[in-house]
Parts: structure tokens; C-alpha cells; sequence
């Protein structure tokens, strides 16, 4: 995401500025809100934030003044808007109307910021078709609110669907003791070509990265004819660039 978003800036000949949180002025105790102040007072015009803590960018987009904008990069387990938004270009590039489309979305969703920006815009984009797959232990128990439909089976769940996006068990957010083994979770709920022959046979695979092969995906599923993975990189370096140009009025 960061790579991606750099080069997209890039592209729109800005100047470009990285800023690793771990290695800066808060470990030695200032505030986000004191760094994000110092930050302004040096002529920076857009803030993307990518933070592990959930709302962190809504709290610096809540305080800087108008004429900065703030690009939400992933916060915590809570949204990852333009990851949502590369995805739904991907899905209208190959697929073109969502009224009618069946999406299945597997793996670990609970703690996954890139399913919950994608049930949002699917929904809001006319998908009545939205379903999860995946072990109860790694699904959200609010689901029902969102309008989809849960699968705790692979053969169950991606019948006939047009579009299967697999996602990877975000260990860095689990407990210790709480991690699924990587091999058993595979056998259940891998995306194997066999399991992939389930869903239409001019389905979409989708991926928004780091995949772990052998683990949520078979690399016969990830290298194979009806993967647009590496397409969903390439559009990302797009779908950012209309961003940035968006909020900066261009």
C-alpha cells in the first residue's frame, strides 16, 4: 500500500515524504497530534495515514485545518478505503454491473479492514449478493447487520459465485494460542482449483495482498487463468492517483 501510494504521488509530480511512525518523535513520547501539527507547520498539503491504531487517520482528519487533507491507508482492523475502492474497479473492469453479482469473501474477516470497505461498497453499489466464508472463531459476530450471508463451508459457500476473494490470517492481531494452524486451515478453507471449480467458470479471483500460498490460496488458484491479482496491483496505482488529485482539487 505505502509503495503503491508513493508512486502514485509520484506520478501526479508530488513530492513525496515518508514518515515511520516507529522510528519518529512519538517513541520518544510526543502525541500523533503534536507530530501531525509539526508535519503542517512544514507545508504538507495530504496525510496518508496508514495506522495499526482503528480511527486514527478520523482523529487527524478531525484537527487539521481545511486545507489539508487527510487519505485514510488502513487503520487497524477498521477500514481500508481505497483498498475498497481498487477492488470495486477491478470487479467493474471484469465484471462490469454489480446488481447481479455474487461475491464471496473467505478467510480471516474479523479482523480484516479490506471486508469491511468491501461489504460497504459492495452494498452501496448495488450487490445483493455478499457472502463470507470462513471458521466462526474468525468471523465478526455483527455480520448479520451488514446484509451478508455467513458460510462455514467452502462447498457451501461459493456456489456459482462471479468473484471469490480470499484473505490472509492476520496473526499480527491475534492472540497467542489463537492462531489457526496454517495447514489445517487450508485443507477447510483454502481456495484450491477444485473448490474454485464450484463458482462460475468465468469467475475472478481476488487477492489485496500479502498472500500466503498453501495457506488461504493454492498457487495453482493464485498463478491461474481466472486470477486478477496482479491486475488488482496495477489498477491501485490508478484508483490512488484519482485520489490524491481528487482531494487535492485537481
Amino acid at each position: 500500500t505505502r509503495t503503491t501510494f508513493e508512486i502514485a504521488a509520484k506520478r501526479l509530480s508530488a513530492d513525496v515524504i515518508n514518515l515511520d511512525i516507529s522510528t519518529s518523535s512519538t517513541t520518544k513520547g510526543e502525541s500523533l497530534i503534536d507530530t501531525i501539527d509539526n508535519l503542517i507547520a512544514m507545508q504538507a498539503d495530504i496525510f496518508v495515514v496508514r495506522h495499526s491504531v482503528s480511527r486514527a487517520p478520523i482523529e487527524i482528519a478531525n484537527h487539521v485545518p481545511p486545507y489539508v487533507h487527510v487519505i485514510n491507508a488502513g487503520d487497524g482492523s477498521h477500514q481500508h478505503p481505497t483498498q475498497g475502492l481498487l477492488d470495486m474497479f477491478t470487479m467493474r473492469h471484469f465484471k462490469q454491473d454489480f446488481t447481479n453479482l455474487k461475491v464471496a469473501i473467505v478467510g480471516d474477516i474479523v479482523h480484516s479492514r479490506v471486508a469491511k470497505s468491501n461489504i460497504h461498497a459492495l452494498t452501496a453499489l448495488g450487490c445483493t449478493d455478499i457472502r463470507v466464508i470462513g471458521p466462526e472463531s474468525l468471523l465478526p459476530t455483527d455480520l448479520d447487520m451488514l446484509g451478508v450471508t455467513v458460510f462455514h463451508s467452502m462447498e457451501e459457500g461459493l456456489g456459482g459465485v462471479d468473484v471469490v476473494m480470499t484473505l490472509r490470517i492476520q496473526k499480527e492481531r491475534m492472540e497467542a494460542g489463537k492462531v489457526p494452524e496454517g495447514a489445517a486451515f487450508f485443507t477447510q478453507f483454502g481456495l484450491t482449483p477444485e473448490r474454485l471449480a464450484l463458482a462460475k467458470s468465468d469467475a475472478i479471483v481476488m487477492h489485496p495482498g500479502p498472500m500466503n500460498r498453501g495457506v488461504e490460496i493454492d498457487s495453482a488458484v493464485a498463478d491461474g487463468a481466472q486470477s486478477v491479482i496482479l491486475k488488482q496491483v496495477t489498477f491501485g496505482i490508478a484508483v490512488r492517483m484519482a485520489v490524491m488529485s481528487i482531494v487535492a482539487g485537481n
